[in-house]
C-alpha cells in the first residue's frame, strides 16, 4: 500500500537517547529542556525573532485570534484544510471568502478589499502546499484599512520570500509540525511572531493565561507542547536538509514524466520551495476521478487536497461562491511523496496517470 505521505521516522537510538534524558530528569511538560531547546534551533535555523511551541496547528489558529482580540468578520481563502474556516467558526467569528488565483492556489490579493466592511478585523491568507502568498500585496492592504494580518502558514516550514522567512510575515504566522509535514514533532505547532509583548502574551496564554505563581493576568488555555514530541522534533530536525533533498528529487521526477499531461502550481518566484506537496490538476473531475479509481486498485492512495472547496460547507453563513477555488478543487490530486518512495514506485504511478 503507497499512501499520500508517510510520516518520517528518525533514528530510533537517537529518539530513544533523548527518551533516557526525559527519564532521567522526570520533566515531561510545562516547558521543559527539550521544548526550550527545539524553540531555541527553530528560531536559528528558520530565521524568526519569537517562535512559541504549541500542541497543534489548530490551537495556534486559535490563540492567535485570541490574543490579536479579533471580532467579526475575517477575509480568507476557501482553498484550504478545513481548520482554516472551522477555528474562525468555533472561535465566533465569521469566515468572508476571497477567492484564489487559478496559478498559484493563494488567495488572490484583488479580491480582498471589494469584501473589506466595518465588521472586518483581519486578512487571514494560507500559504498553499508551501507556495508564498502575495505578501507585499496583502500588506498594503491591511495596512491601508487598518488590519491584522494572521498567515495560516502550516505548509510553510522553511519557506523564505526574498531571502527572509515567510514566517516573518503578517502579524502572526502559524505552522503545524503534524505527523504528516515536512518537518514534525508527532503532533505539535508552532506561533510566530515579531512583536515581543505579543509573544509574552502567548506565552502566558498557552499556559492556562498563567505568568507567575501569583499573577494570571489574562484567560488562557492548555496548549503547550510536550517534551517526547520535542524530542521528536529535535530528531527529524538535524535531518530535514536530508528530507527536503530527497523530496525534492521525486517532485522533479513527477514533474518530468508528467510534463503536459497536468498543470502544476505556479510558484512564487521572489520565494523558494520547500517540497512539502505534489498537487497536480487534470483537465476535468472525470479525468481526476478515472486516474484516482486506476491508482486505489493497485492499492495507491493520493488524496483530493484541498476538496471540498471550504465555501461549499454547509455551516458557512452567509452564503458564498468562489468559483475558482470550486473548480480547482474539483480537479486537484495530491500524489504519495514522502522519504522512502521508491523509484519503482514512482514510476508505476506515472504509467498509471499516463
Amino acid at each position: 500500500m503507497i499512501n499520500v505521505t508517510k510520516t518520517y521516522l528518525p533514528s530510533i537510538e537517537r529518539y530513544k537517547s533523548y527518551i533516557d534524558d526525559i527519564y532521567k530528569n522526570g520533566w515531561l511538560t510545562n516547558q521543559g529542556p527539550l521544548v526550550q531547546e527545539l524553540e531555541t534551533k527553530l528560531k536559528e535555523y528558520l530565521g524568526v525573532k519569537n517562535i512559541i511551541l504549541v500542541s497543534n496547528g489548530t490551537i495556534a489558529l486559535d490563540i492567535a485570534y485570541k490574543v490579536l482580540e479579533l471580532k467579526g468578520e475575517v477575509i480568507t481563502t476557501p482553498f484550504s484544510f478545513v481548520a482554516t474556516t472551522s477555528s474562525l467558526v468555533i472561535g465566533g467569528l465569521k469566515p468572508i471568502f476571497a477567492d484564489i488565483d487559478e496559478k498559484s492556489f493563494n488567495l488572490n490579493p484583488n479580491n480582498v478589499e471589494s469584501l473589506i466592511t466595518k465588521d472586518t478585523s483581519a486578512i487571514l491568507p494560507v500559504h498553499v502546499f508551501g507556495n508564498s502568498c502575495e505578501v507585499e500585496k496583502i500588506e498594503q492592504i491591511a495596512k491601508k484599512y487598518k488590519l491584522k494580518v494572521i498567515y495560516d502558514a502550516a505548509h510553510a516550514f522553511d519557506v523564505k520570500y526574498k531571502e527572509k522567512s515567510v514566517l516573518n510575515y503578517g502579524d502572526i504566522s502559524t505552522i503545524s509540525f503534524h505527523a504528516t509535514k515536512l518537518f514534525h514533532t508527532i503532533e505539535g505547532g508552532a506561533i510566530i511572531t515579531n512583536d515581543d509583548e505579543l509573544a509574552s502574551k502567548i506565552r502566558y496564554f498557552i499556559n492556562f493565561g498563567i505568568k507567575n505563581a501569583q499573577e494570571i493576568p489574562y484567560v488562557g488555555t492548555n496548549a503547550k507542547m510536550n517534551e517526547f514530541e520535542a524530542a521528536m522534533g529535535l530528531c527529524v530536525l538535524d535531518d530535514i536538509e536530508e528530507i527536503k533533498e530527497t523530496r525534492k528529487i521525486v517532485i522533479e521526477t513527477y514533474r518530468k514524466g508528467l510534463k503536459n499531461l497536468v498543470e502544476f502550481q505556479e510558484q512564487n518566484k521572489n520565494a523558494t520551495e520547500n517540497y512539502s506537496y505534489m498537487p497536480v490538476v487534470f483537465k476535468s473531475e472525470d479525468e481526476l476521478l478515472k486516474v484516482q479509481k486506476a491508482l486505489n486498485e493497485k492499492e495507491i492512495y493520493p488524496r483530493r487536497y484541498f476538496y471540498p472547496s471550504l465555501d461549499t460547507l454547509d455551516y458557512i453563513e452567509p452564503k458564498q461562491e468562489c468559483k475558482m477555488s470550486r473548480d480547482i478543487s474539483k480537479r486537484i490530486l495530491c500524489l504519495p511523496l514522502f522519504v522512502g518512495l521508491e523509484e519503482d514506485n514512482i514510476k508505476e504511478i506515472l504509467e498509471i496517470i499516463k
